[in-house]
């Protein structure tokens, strides 16, 4: 508190030396005292505020209207008594500002016999001047070196001080407390396998060197946002009891050239200092990005920043015992050389969890919560593919706030459900009034459920609502048996035909002029789908060939920017938009056929869902089963496209 007062107090000392140093702007009233007005009339007074330009002055000058002149200000302002008829013939007293280069006034004062007097500027206060020109500098130079000072002695200014914008911000922690331990991760189950090796490598070197095995120099995790790189860092921090220094890769990039990389040598000097230790670096990408990527080159800052970055993990000077942990979900945008061995040794992938990790994720963040007998973990687990596990701890937690919000002593599972609902389709509005609109919807979302069950390669239905969530009016939720990592053309068939059934039960119940907008979202995702199948997939009559890549448009992923995104002929780009067409228009065909085909199943399921306005997957397939026995997904489309 004091050292901010002190801080304050030499800051209004400095404004108010450089105030007084300044130069101050003219003002008639203050520079002209009363006292030095000559009392010849009460007029004097009333009419101080009166003023004249100089060319009028010289006029009245000429005509001998003026009586007497008063110059201040060394000749730059004056005091003039005149008396003419536009006056009214009384004497007035007039302010005058004389311009800079009129040395022959007083010339023609005295050629015109005026009465004219000069007035000194009155003498400043000793004190006032010696404050001013000699104590107050002094006080301002003192206190700048104060702050130097002070900024080197207590921690907390340092990484604001000039003199140490240079240093490291990273934070250090020499047995650092994280509480995250090996046991609070599951589900990368890999990942932290290659950590558990190195905190045993430091805590027992002797038992790899002896078979010639060296500590590897650095590790990158590599992973999609979520998935628990983070948490590993913090997990080997805890576990390894060694020294630990933690920042961000935006932390060394600066406007100020070279400061970068005055901080990656300050940071692995002090790493140096308190080896064997561990260094992590979050998001990497912010200073390993490639060199000379992009429009225009690189920034010439950042590039310096990784070239020592690249000195320092693997140059000439070698750095024992100090082993660099870098996170990033960008690697394709890495410099090549930063990812080399000796640098960065191990690339570990962390990817998202599958749907035995995703279990044991949900029981990590279930430990300090009361969870009733009726939620079941394997099946949230099977509902959520796709979730990381930052998702998953996000979804117990929404679950935790609404039995909050209802006054409920655990955890059930209407509100776990309704948590994944949030995460997944939004927040929950309003349901429509029962009209036309609503009835349109009905038909839309159990279109896409029916035509989901009719397909064999389609997953099952988890649940139909008509309650509007985020921007759409209604949901239908399908759950796969299995994670699915390699997806077959016929899956990607019956997903596009299954997309499209919306779209199609609009067109055969209330005909083709009635058909919506609401089908927007899913004719873009048929549409992307159904060019991924023709470009990358090779699915089509084109070809086996993959004619873009993954990142294709995507120009700001450090990509060679010379490159044109469409390497191919004019000719081949008709044919892909052909096929594109061709396929969708095929799947819709089919659609519009299972649509007809299941018409009365689709009217009675829809009555029931008007009603209920949600229906869960169970109680779908009941009514299936009750109003008709259909084939066990007979439905396989591997048709071709001519």
């Amino acid at each position: 508190m004091w050292d901010n007062i002190l801080r304050n107090t030499l800051f209004g000392l400095v404004i108010l030396n450089l105030t007084s140093i300044g130069i101050k702007k003219f003002n008639p009233t203050d520079m002209i005292p009363e006292t030095n007005v000559k009392p010849n009339t009460e007029l004097n007074k009333n009419s101080v505020n009166s003023r004249m330009t100089y060319g009028r002055f010289l006029d009245y000058l000429e005509m001998g209207w003026i009586k007497q002149v008063d110059l201040y200000d060394n000749s730059r302002n004056a005091i003039v008594e005149a008396s003419s008829p536009e006056l009214g013939n009384r004497p007035q007293i007039i302010r005058v500002e004389i311009p800079v280069g009129t040395s022959q006034l007083i010339q023609k004062l005295k050629e015109y016999n005026i009465d004219f007097d000069s007035h000194p500027t009155e003498d400043q206060n000793i004190w006032i001047t010696l404050a001013s020109n000699v104590l107050l500098p002094i006080i301002f130079i003192a206190g700048l070196f104060y702050l130097f000072q002070s900024s080197e002695n207590f921690p907390g200014n340092s990484d604001s001080s000039p003199m140490n914008i240079g240093k490291s911000t990273a934070r250090f922690e020499r047995r650092p407390d994280t509480g995250v331990v090996f046991n609070d991760i599951a589900g990368i189950d890999e990942a932290k396998a290659e950590f558990e090796e190195i905190v045993s490598f430091l805590k027992q070197p002797e038992k790899y060197t002896i078979v010639g095995a060296k500590i590897p120099k650095g590790i990158l995790l590599v992973g999609p946002p979520g998935t628990g790189k983070t948490l590993l860092a913090k997990a080997i921090a805890n576990e390894a009891d060694v020294p630990f220094f933690s920042v961000a890769g935006s932390e060394f990039v600066e406007m100020f050239i070279g400061i970068g990389a005055s901080r990656v040598r300050d940071l692995f000097k002090k790493a140096s200092e308190n080896a064997p230790c561990i260094v992590f670096i979050d998001e990497i990408d912010a200073v390993g990005r490639e060199r000379g990527a992009g429009i225009g080159g690189g920034n010439d800052e950042r590039e310096q920043t990784l070239n020592q970055l690249l000195t320092e993990m693997d140059g000439f000077k070698e750095n024992k015992g100090v082993i660099v942990v870098g996170a990033t979900n960008r690697v394709d945008i890495l410099d090549s050389a930063l990812l080399r061995p000796g640098r960065f040794d191990r690339q570990v992938t962390v990817n998202l969890p599958d749907r035995l990790g995703r279990v044991g994720i949900l029981k990590v963040h279930a430990r300090n919560k009361p969870i009733s007998d009726d939620v079941s973990l394997v099946q949230l687990a099977n509902r959520t593919p796709g979730f990381s596990g930052a998702d998953l701890a996000n979804l117990l937690n929404e679950a935790a706030i609404l039995a909050t919000r209802y006054e409920k002593s655990s955890i059930t599972k209407n509100e776990v459900n309704e948590a994944a609902d949030r995460i997944i389709g939004g927040i929950a509005g309003t349901p429509m009034e029962d009209n036309k609109n609503k009835r349109l919807v009905a038909y839309h979302e159990v279109g896409h459920a029916i035509i989901g069950s009719v397909l064999k390669s389609h997953d099952e239905v988890e649940k139909i609502t008509l309650v509007p969530r985020g921007g759409a009016k209604g949901l239908t939720w399908f759950t796969p048996d299995e994670d699915q990592t390699l997806v077959s053309r016929s899956e990607l068939l019956a997903r596009i035909i299954a997309t499209l059934g919306g779209r199609a039960a609009e067109q055969v119940v209330f005909g083709t002029p009635e058909v919506t907008t609401g089908a927007s979202g899913d004719l873009q995702r048929v549409t992307s789908l159904a060019r991924q199948m023709v470009t990358r997939f090779g699915m089509s009559n084109i070809g086996p060939i993959a004619l873009e890549d993954e990142n294709n448009g995507q120009v700001f992923l450090g990509a060679n920017m010379a490159v044109e995104n469409n390497d191919y002929a004019e000719s081949l780009a008709d044919r892909i938009d052909d096929q594109v067409c061709k396929i969708i228009n095929y799947c819709e065909q089919k659609s519009v056929e299972i649509i007809k085909d299941n018409r009365v199943i689709i009217d009675l399921i829809v009555e029931r869902l008007l009603d209920v306005e949600t229906m869960d997957g169970p109680e779908f397939r009941e009514l299936l089963s009750t109003y008709t026995v259909l084939p066990d997904k007979k439905t396989l489309y591997v048709s071709k496209f001519s």
